[in-house]
């Protein structure tokens, strides 16, 4: 599987829906970013949080399982491997839908995180996407709704404070292609997803979802 995303980083690292669009600019904002401040970036993929944060001043670290992301650490979402507390807040961007335990990771990003953790993923909508997304890409795990994300961040000792839902915007041919989709499956998935293609666009419902660690 990490041999799969180490072949896939130059797609994701040039993929212009991770590159940029105004989710990443609100996940930015929402991390709260300083000089003083201390990241932790999990599943970095392309890098284009880390970059940005980096710009607004702050120290980043990123983490992914894939060798060929380039990250500062190679480990995976569940096991990270640092102290409690040992960053001012910790993100993940449209990545955990990949993870095998969610809850776990989320806990590892709770334990690691001294005030924030601040996540965008896509979200939840029919079993029919679902069954698009694995088609397209077997390493798709499950995509949560808003109130499972409400529910898993609160089990993992985190305080939910902010939820923006947004629209993403990818070109299907550029969609299919950046994973390595089989032409056969790639027709499977455009007849699945029909109803949310328009002129060669899909439309996909993410979240960014800001919660804070509980001072309780």
């Amino acid at each position: 599987m990490t041999d799969v995303w180490s072949q896939r980083a130059e797609a994701f690292r040039e993929s212009p829906t991770h590159r940029e669009g105004p989710d990443l600019d609100l996940l930015v904002e929402w991390c709260e970013p300083g000089h003083d401040v201390k990241v932790l970036d999990v599943a970095t993929g392309g890098g284009h949080v880390a970059r940005r944060l980096r710009e607004e001043g702050c120290t980043v670290v990123t983490v992914d399982p894939a060798p060929g992301m380039r990250p500062d650490v190679v480990a995976p979402a569940e096991d990270l491997p640092f102290e409690d507390g040992s960053f001012d807040v910790v993100t993940c961007r449209i990545a955990p839908h990949h993870f095998k335990d969610v809850r776990k990771a989320l806990a590892e990003m709770a334990r690691v995180t001294q005030r924030l953790v601040v996540i965008e993923d896509n979200v939840f909508t029919d079993e029919r996407v679902e069954a698009a997304e694995r088609l397209r890409d077997p390493t798709h795990v499950r995509c949560y709704s808003e109130e499972e994300w409400k529910e898993l961040l609160t089990d993992a000792g985190l305080e939910v404070e902010q939820v923006a839902p947004f629209e993403r915007h990818p070109v299907v041919d550029d969609w299919l292609a950046r994973v390595d989709t089989p032409p056969e499956d790639a027709t499977h998935v455009r007849e699945l997803l029909g109803d949310r293609i328009s002129d060669g666009v899909l439309t996909l419902q993410s979240i960014v979802v800001k919660a804070r660690r509980s001072q309780k």
